[in-house]
């Protein structure tokens, strides 16, 4: 018969939580510590903790961009990542931790994704959130109030988002526009606009995505996600 016993933990940290991964010698009988069921428990708990959902709701394409690009910065850093439109995701709570980007038409984020949070809300509060917007083009950093353009492009939507699943942050990033991917309501309010060359001038067609800056953010959401073990802790 198989005797163990606990020789050393090491404290490990993964998405806010503590573990104690203790390492095993001779001592007691492998029966008494039922330590195959509780591997299994905590194989299936690490399976679930490490999984990531970019959600994402787009209407062109580019927001969508963005999100494919955060979870193959996260894969490459080593997390279970899936990427999915709002829409499609079963269930939210498969998962350890959530960001979640809209696209923002006239200060407001998609219909979608507002959709996604409020029926989702519980799960969302009890775990990591962060939270992208895509909304802002052209090349200007201030607007014509000397305000800074991404932070003036802040949907509406914030406050109430911010209390209902409080994000660890909320980020605003540059798109880009494609008038002919453009459809319905918002398809015709944008042609209607671009009448106008004043409208024409603040809203130029084209990417402007900053992807160094997209990536410095994501980095920085698996820096905080995948932290390293403490120092080993004798017992």
């Amino acid at each position: 018969m198989d005797f163990f016993t606990t020789i050393r933990t090491e404290q490990t940290s993964l998405f806010g939580e503590t573990f104690h991964i203790k390492y095993l010698g001779f001592g007691r009988p492998l029966s008494d510590l039922g330590i195959v069921s509780r591997l299994k428990r905590s194989a299936d708990r690490l399976s679930r903790m490490m999984r990531v959902l970019v959600a994402y709701a787009s209407k062109t394409g580019f927001t969508k961009g963005i999100a494919e690009f955060v979870g193959e910065k996260l894969r490459e850093r080593g997390l279970q990542v899936d990427v999915q439109e709002v829409g499609s995701v079963r269930s939210a709570g498969d998962y350890a931790a959530f960001i979640i980007g809209s696209a923002v038409y006239m200060f407001h984020w998609d219909k979608a994704a507002k959709q996604f949070v409020s029926r989702n809300r519980a799960v969302l509060a009890s775990r990591p959130v962060w939270l992208f917007s895509s909304g802002p083009v052209g090349t200007k950093t201030t607007n014509d109030k000397g305000q800074d353009v991404l932070e003036a492009s802040k949907p509406k939507e914030f406050d109430e988002l911010r209390e209902s699943v409080k994000p660890r942050d909320h980020r605003v990033f540059f798109g880009g526009i494609d008038g002919t991917r453009l459809t319905g309501t918002i398809g015709f309010a944008y042609r209607m606009a671009r009448r106008s060359q004043s409208a024409r001038e603040s809203m130029p067609e084209g990417d402007f995505r900053d992807w160094k800056e997209i990536e410095a953010w994501a980095n920085s959401i698996a820096d905080e996600v995948v932290r390293p073990p403490l120092s080993p802790r004798q017992e």
